[in-house]
């Protein structure tokens, strides 16, 4: 089990607490939500835990045991990228990834982003409402995709 680092939490409302500490991040059970996701499949605990690590983490909370989760992949200045968002089953359709997007969108390190991108094959309808659209120029978008990444995006 691990130990919430309370004292860097942000209280927010119906006894929910946001953290961007990523101490406070319950690993083991962020890796067995994605690893059940059509995005996560093929990952590993380890390459996950990589890429938390690498990356700024953003979780909600409820007596004491993560409810959802986030994390972005920045420069902090012009580019960020919002991947992993997730709400523990039980405790979707509550608002809750409401809450937690607009808590990253507001974060002080990243409120001044000038361009925010993310990719999802079925929640459209959540990010449209924090000003996400489609690519309006998609001719200048490129990507490289591993094999493995074949499986997942195309």
């Amino acid at each position: 089990m691990y130990v919430l680092n309370i004292d860097v939490m942000v209280a927010l409302e119906h006894d929910i607490y946001f953290s961007s500490d990523f101490k406070d991040m319950d690993l083991k059970l962020i890796y067995k939500f994605i690893k059940n996701s059509y995005w996560g499949l093929s990952r590993t605990f380890e390459e996950q835990k990589i890429a938390s690590e690498n990356t700024i983490n953003f979780g909600l909370f409820q007596n004491g045991h993560q409810i959802a989760y986030a994390r972005v992949m920045t420069d902090k200045v012009f580019f960020a990228y919002l991947l992993d968002v997730f709400v523990i089953e039980r405790h979707q359709g509550k608002g809750f990834s409401k809450i937690l997007i607009d808590n990253i969108l507001k974060f002080s390190e990243l409120r001044n982003i000038d361009k925010w991108m993310l990719a999802t094959k079925d929640a459209h309808s959540i990010y449209t409402k924090f000003g996400f659209t489609g690519i309006k120029s998609p001719e200048k978008i490129m990507e490289k995709l591993s094999p493995r990444a074949k499986l997942i995006y195309e």
